[in-house]
C-alpha cells in the first residue's frame, strides 16, 4: 500500500475529521472565553478589589531608564498570568458542564429498555385470525 493511499485513507476516517473540527472549534471559543475573562468578569473582580487591574500587575526587575537607550524595562507580569489561569478555569467548567450533561444524556439511554417483543396473542385473538384466515380461503 503506497503512502499516499494509507495517509488519504487516514484522513478520510471520521475521527481525524472530528478532531480537526473540534480544534477549529476550541481555537474559536477561546477567544470568546479571552473577552469574557478580560471585559466582563475581570472588571467587576477589580472593583472588589480596590479597582486593581489584574493585566496591569507585574513585578519589575530592572525599571526604564530613559538616560541610556538600551536599557528596556524588565517586569515579570504575574497579571496576565493570573487572568489566564481565570480563563483556564472557565474553559474547564464549561468543558466539565458539557461532559456532564453528555454523560447524563447517555445514562437516561441506557437505563431506556429496549422495545419489548409484543405480547403473544391472547386465546380469542388466534380464534379471531383463524376464522379470518378462513373466510379468505373461502372467497
Amino acid at each position: 500500500m503506497s503512502v499516499v493511499k494509507e495517509f488519504r485513507e487516514f484522513i478520510a476516517r471520521g475521527n481525524v475529521i472530528d478532531l480537526a473540527v473540534g480544534v477549529i472549534i476550541g481555537a474559536a471559543f477561546n477567544g470568546i472565553v479571552k473577552s469574557l475573562v478580560d471585559q466582563v468578569i475581570m472588571p467587576p473582580i477589580g472593583l472588589l478589589t480596590g479597582g486593581l487591574d489584574f493585566s496591569k500587575l507585574e513585578w519589575v526587575l530592572r525599571p526604564d531608564n530613559p538616560a541610556t537607550e538600551a536599557a528596556e524595562k524588565v517586569a515579570v507580569q504575574y497579571g496576565a498570568f493570573i487572568n489566564t489561569l481565570i480563563q483556564f478555569f472557565i474553559v474547564a467548567a464549561v468543558v466539565f458542564m458539557l461532559v456532564k450533561l453528555v454523560n447524563g444524556i447517555r445514562r437516561k439511554d441506557a437505563e431506556t429498555p429496549a422495545p419489548s417483543a409484543p405480547p403473544a396473542p391472547t386465546p380469542e385473538e388466534k380464534l379471531l385470525t383463524e376464522i379470518r384466515d378462513l373466510l379468505a380461503q373461502s372467497k
